[in-house]
């Protein structure tokens, strides 16, 4: 492939609206995604990412709006005409054709030569990593080689935009994790817009540029990961993305400082940022990452924020442990984060502990 085959499209979604039978799958999204990007549509199963894909690829037809891809409006223009190419979660492998045959069936009505489609075919395995696999049937292939039959299949086209609905859904932790870091790299190397769907955020955290949160058909915050994870837009993202502490509480501003008084016997928890877009007195929630939260077996030096409660669970991960602690006042436990633990069964259900929150919290606006 060329540098010139290989750039990818931009897409751009206005208002995108689908319907089933009056039932609102995808509501009035209006999305950016840029040419060369990997970016994924992350949510739980039937927010509407499948639906969102299927429009983006022709499947679908929009019940109303606008899809553009490279500038131009390819609303009602048919898949096989888009300048996309699609990988399924079941990968839809031809169980009759050996690899060659699955990877080289899209190209059969380009009318190609025998030698350009021999090089086509084998430019695509190389990509994936399939040479020496040519003669085997699925049926003799491992998930992850299933995998990138499919992907070669998709790439042979040549596509400025690939479409992915959870491709990794099938394969184990293992496998996931390695096929993450070769669609990474892959994308990287071709240049090509990826869209990926899926429901695990660790997927899409170790891939993506940008991550589109869906919940009820809408799009709730687009962001890097990192941002998506430090600061998100509302509870619903803070709770989808990562573990957290949702805290309700009220803002008070006293010499300059902005407080934001928690429920119960957390009492007033300073907050490093100003949030200067919020008035005093507003109803807050405050979302605190486990590795936010401080756990000592004694309060620390003079530290006067450090509230005694109760540890409920602990779950000891080799790299770090999560405690949950139970504190008077508040009703679900608080939920700490701890790193580098020597020796986690310190951490046993019934003793009283320590916690400290940090200032490093968000604020989202209820």
């Amino acid at each position: 492939m060329t540098a010139q085959e290989e750039r990818g499209q931009g897409i751009r979604l206005e208002h995108l609206t689908k319907e089933f039978s009056g039932v609102c799958a995808v509501d009035a999204v209006d999305l950016e995604i840029g040419a060369g990007q990997f970016f994924s549509l992350l949510g739980p199963s039937g927010c509407g990412k499948t639906t969102l894909l299927r429009m983006i690829a022709g499947f679908e037809s929009p019940t109303a709006g606008r899809v553009e891809i490279g500038g131009v409006d390819v609303t009602r223009v048919p898949p096989e005409r888009r300048p996309t190419n699609m990988v399924f979660q079941s990968y839809a492998l031809f169980p009759h054709l050996d690899v060659r045959g699955n990877v080289g069936y899209g190209l059969r009505k380009e009318r190609l030569g025998r030698a350009e489609l021999r090089r086509r075919v084998d430019e695509a395995l190389a990509l994936v990593r399939l040479e020496g696999l040519n003669t085997r049937k699925p049926n003799e292939l491992s998930g992850g080689q299933c995998q990138r039959v499919a992907l070669a299949r998709a790439l042979i086209k040549r596509p400025k935009v690939l479409l992915l609905d959870e491709p990794l859904a099938a394969l184990d932790k293992r496998l996931r994790g390695a096929m993450q870091q070769e669609l990474r790299e892959l994308q990287q190397q071709l240049h090509i817009t990826f869209v990926f769907v899926t429901h695990d955020q660790d997927e899409a955290f170790a891939m993506s540029d940008l991550i589109a949160v869906m919940d009820g058909g809408r799009v709730l915050q687009v962001a890097s990961p990192t941002n998506l994870y430090r600061q998100p837009s509302c509870r619903q993202v803070a709770s989808f993305v990562g573990a957290i502490n949702l805290l309700s509480g009220r803002l008070e501003r006293s010499a300059g400082r902005t407080l934001c008084v928690a429920a119960g016997a957390l009492g007033e928890i300073d907050i490093s940022e100003p949030h200067s877009t919020l008035a005093a007195g507003a109803h807050v929630t405050l979302a605190i990452r486990p590795e936010q939260v401080g756990v000592t077996m004694a309060p620390a030096g003079n530290t006067p924020k450090a509230i005694q409660g109760r540890v409920a669970t602990s779950v000891y991960l080799g790299d770090r442990t999560y405690i949950s602690v139970l504190v008077d006042g508040v009703t679900t436990p608080i939920l700490a984060c701890v790193s580098g633990v020597p020796d986690a069964s310190q951490f046993y259900k019934g003793r009283m502990v320590w916690v400290e929150l940090s200032g490093e919290a968000t604020v989202i606006a209820d």
